[in-house]
């Protein structure tokens, strides 16, 4: 498979000259068709549900993470997170368009406050993979676009508002921002009072690994702020090499790197796996934190897995992990101040 991803990134650079970050993110694959292609997939089985998927959720996948998916098993654990299925289609009751209620919590355009302490800035609505349980595949990011305008009204908001010592910075994934407007935004947080710390929530580092350049390195090194990236990482296949030594970077620029998974039926929700993510986490230097309960959003119910389940599959890890490499077992629920525990 990696001869096959690194054949179709040659024939696009027929230079041979290794593409930065952007041009991965550009090349990335956005066509159901050519994703089951390049997989060596049967199209008779499969295109037909691909296609309904992607007209509710667009395919992206990038080369990087694409070499990681084994080729011809239309089961891998890495595919079924970005392959669309006709199961999106399916209207399920329950599962809606804002599991999490983020539209009665926008404080300013760009900034959700959910919690006394935190405040969450929508950077950008881009992302560099869609995967197919996003609990904002249906997030309106057209409305949390900032102006200029709007970027001072949100730094006067944060100003007033002495409770806020961290804000994160999500999406989309706000790694697929430019780092001058990274820089920008850090350096004006910087210079608020009351704000410590900056947390960056992304899959950038996994998905395309190039993404941690100098540029990137450079600004985070230089911020006065606590740095802490919360990965999302939901297999240990996901890991490799690449992502390894990108890891290793951003620790030297002094980040704290912390990584949430959701459990998601035929992908994660097995002990094995989820040990041995924790294991490969560690091994990076990656602190397990979150393991997430499933969101109930529409088109992703066939992710989903019982608190029940969830909390044995916990008991399991338990038994098998030191304590401090089982994530904690959590659930969002709307308007709660905090993610709530769910006891094993």
């Amino acid at each position: 498979m990696i001869q096959r991803t690194h054949a179709l990134v040659e024939a696009r650079h027929p230079d041979n000259a290794s593409p930065n970050w952007r041009q991965q993110l550009t090349d990335s694959i956005t066509d159901p068709a050519v994703l089951l292609e390049t997989l060596g997939l049967d199209p008779q089985r499969w295109l037909g549900g691909a296609r309904a998927g992607h007209q509710l959720f667009p395919v992206r996948v990038p080369a990087p993470y694409l070499a990681r998916i084994r080729y011809g098993d239309p089961h891998d654990p890495l595919l079924r997170q970005v392959l669309p299925l006709t199961a999106e289609t399916d209207t399920v009751a329950g599962f809606v368009t804002d599991p999490l209620e983020e539209a009665s919590a926008t404080a300013a355009t760009g900034l959700i406050r959910k919690y006394k302490s935190r405040a969450l800035l929508m950077v950008t609505g881009q992302c560099a993979i869609n995967c197919r349980y996003c609990f904002r595949r249906h997030f309106p990011y057209e409305d949390h676009r900032l102006s200029p305008q709007q970027r001072r009204t949100v730094l006067e908001t944060l100003e007033s508002s002495p409770e806020i010592n961290e804000i994160i910075f999500s999406g989309g994934d706000p790694l697929v921002a430019n780092d001058r407007l990274l820089a920008q935004w850090a350096e004006q947080l910087a210079a608020l009072p009351g704000i410590k710390r900056l947390r960056i929530h992304t899959r950038l580092p996994v998905v395309i690994p190039a993404r941690v350049d100098a540029a990137l390195l450079g600004w985070l090194d230089q911020s006065p702020l606590q740095k802490v990236m919360v990965l999302h990482i939901n297999h240990p296949n996901e890991i490799d090499h690449q992502v390894r030594a990108a890891l290793s970077s951003l620790q030297a620029a002094g980040v704290t790197l912390l990584n949430q998974s959701v459990i998601l039926k035929g992908v994660n929700d097995d002990s094995a796996v989820l040990a041995e993510l924790s294991e490969s986490l560690f091994a990076s230097r990656v602190m397990p934190y979150y393991l997430h309960a499933f969101d109930p959003v529409a088109g992703a119910h066939h992710f989903d897995t019982s608190d029940e389940v969830a909390r044995g599959l916990v008991r399991e890890l338990q038994a098998i992990l030191p304590g401090f490499l089982v994530p904690k077992l959590v659930r969002e629920i709307p308007g709660q101040m905090s993610k709530t525990l769910l006891d094993p």
